[in-house]
């Protein structure tokens, strides 16, 4: 699948979807999973619109979030989203394509990650993102699509899921779940790049999660 959503039309159909079950989920899985975590700078990759990022900050309203997305359609739908939501003094979302050395160092106090891994060409690239830009300590959340079996598997899910969404939409999500990672493709990158204490669960009929604290031999 593309790394980038560079269609207009195509971004706007994505921004124009309603993602708010899984999307309002992955807020709820940090919540229940760092319940001590209420305030900091917090790194989003992949924020696309950044409907997840809005939602992360009305949730911790003392945290900064830097919003990460290299599709300028995207983005350009997201700081109007941002500018709708009156959080521009919180949320800064920044132009950039992984693997990008500028975050080497940042120390951020949590890093979250909606539906990128499987538009990644590489998917270390992620990993070694996290390693490069998390304080000792920092939370982290990664949550993408779960491959189904089967392509005949796929098109159930979709029509699960997708039945009244735009035939634009419905196609792109099709793409996504045949390009998205089976939970043991996702532990043996873990292994991989030194992330072995990351807990991975399947948390939906399409979603799984990654999650942990990146600590001390991580970095």
């Amino acid at each position: 699948e593309p790394e980038l959503m560079t269609d207009p039309e195509q971004a706007a159909a994505y921004a124009g979807a309603d993602f708010s079950e899984p999307h309002q989920a992955f807020i709820a899985h940090f919540q229940h999973l760092f319940p001590e975590f209420c305030a900091g700078c917090v790194l989003d990759l992949g924020c696309g619109a950044a409907d997840v990022t809005i939602r992360f900050a009305r949730t911790y309203p003392e945290a900064r979030i830097d919003g990460v997305e290299g599709a300028v359609a995207m983005l350009e739908l997201g700081r109007r989203a941002v500018a709708r939501a009156a959080l521009n003094n919180r949320i800064a979302l920044i132009e950039s394509r992984l693997p990008d050395a500028s975050f080497d160092g940042r120390n951020y106090d949590a890093i979250i990650c909606n539906s990128l891994l499987h538009h990644l060409a590489d998917p270390n690239v992620l990993w070694q993102t996290v390693r490069m830009a998390a304080r000792r300590g920092a939370p982290l959340l990664v949550m993408d699509l779960l491959r189904p079996q089967s392509a005949h598997a796929t098109r159930a899910l979709v029509k699960l899921h997708a039945a009244d969404a735009p035939a634009i939409l419905q196609r792109d999500f099709y793409n996504s779940l045949r390009a998205a990672y089976r939970p043991d493709e996702v532990a043996a990158q873990l292994q991989m790049t030194g992330f072995k204490q990351f807990k991975l669960s399947v948390v939906s009929d399409r979603h799984w999660i990654v999650w942990g604290k990146v600590e001390e031999n991580e970095l």
